[in-house]
């Protein structure tokens, strides 16, 4: 039975999450933890996971990765787990546990998984979500990555647990079911490479993307970025003048967007003389601050 639009969106994004970020642990660290925790039956991504992890295992030489699959009511997982394993170099260990992701704190410690980089993807699969025990427990990594698929109170969880940078969508399908997704990392280079992964994977699968606030976005094609810019001004005229890394910061956690959609906005909204910059001249930098301009509407 084919896959629903959002489950197919949410395995694209975490496979694409993880491609970015096993090169950026091998970087920091000789060992490294994948945990993969499931509420659901569903676990097709664990398989896409593993087959991501076979494939990137040239460039991988030299980390010890332990990758852990929690899933219950899943009899033919290891089976199906097994041809990938078996292809895999020695130093990546796959463990098949059975239960759900409240084990997540368990089988973390029996893998040493504390002190090296970790990245865990919770599918709660309801709108509760994991409770704090697992969620401190995806916490404990150096540095730590969760991507999870729960109700809108994850966002305000994670920033509990001690996740510097927490974003959260909604994926929309036509005809069918609506999924809160929150990313939470401390790296604002992983943060980037989220969002553009998410709207690949909306475009992939055929879904759109829920704002905060409400609003569906379509990833086909050119961006509607009007509602970024009225977002960009409202936050000049909460907090004062804002570098353009803040604003960047700013359209990447708290809208559906992009880095990239918010230098396209900061740069219209300049040629329109909405704003100002700080310095008036050079590349639109990082450190440029913007000012909203004299008269501009709040």
């Amino acid at each position: 039975m084919p896959s629903d639009p959002t489950t197919t969106a949410l395995r694209e994004l975490l496979v694409r999450q993880l491609e970015s970020w096993l090169p950026a642990a091998r970087q920091r660290s000789r060992r490294a933890t994948v945990a993969l925790a499931y509420a659901r039956r569903d676990v097709d991504s664990a398989e896409a996971a593993l087959r991501l992890v076979a494939e990137q295992a040239d460039r991988l030489s030299g980390l010890r990765l332990t990758v852990l699959v929690l899933a219950d009511a899943a009899a033919d997982l290891p089976a199906r787990l097994g041809p990938i394993e078996a292809g895999l170099p020695a130093d990546v260990a796959v463990h098949v546990v059975p239960g759900d992701p409240s084990r997540l704190p368990v089988a973390l410690k029996a893998a040493g998984a504390a002190g090296a980089p970790l990245f865990s993807f919770l599918d709660a699969g309801d709108a509760a979500g994991p409770d704090t025990a697992v969620l401190r427990a995806a916490a404990g990594g150096r540095p730590a990555e969760v991507l999870l698929r729960a109700g809108r109170a994850a966002r305000v969880e994670l920033d509990a647990v001690g996740f510097p940078l927490v974003t959260q969508v909604e994926l929309a399908a036509a005809d069918g079911p609506t999924e809160s997704v929150t990313f939470g990392t401390g790296s604002d280079r992983s943060l980037e490479a989220f969002k553009e992964a998410l709207w690949t994977a909306a475009d992939v699968a055929g879904v759109r993307l829920g704002d905060p606030g409400g609003q569906l976005h379509d990833v086909a094609g050119d961006p509607d970025l009007d509602p970024l810019g009225r977002e960009l001004l409202a936050e000049l005229a909460r907090t004062g003048p804002r570098t353009v890394t803040e604003l960047r910061r700013h359209a990447l956690l708290a809208t559906v967007h992009r880095s990239s959609d918010a230098q396209r906005v900061l740069t219209d909204l300049l040629a329109a003389g909405v704003v100002t910059r700080d310095p008036a001249q050079g590349r639109l930098g990082g450190d440029v601050t913007i000012s909203p301009s004299a008269g501009a509407p709040a």
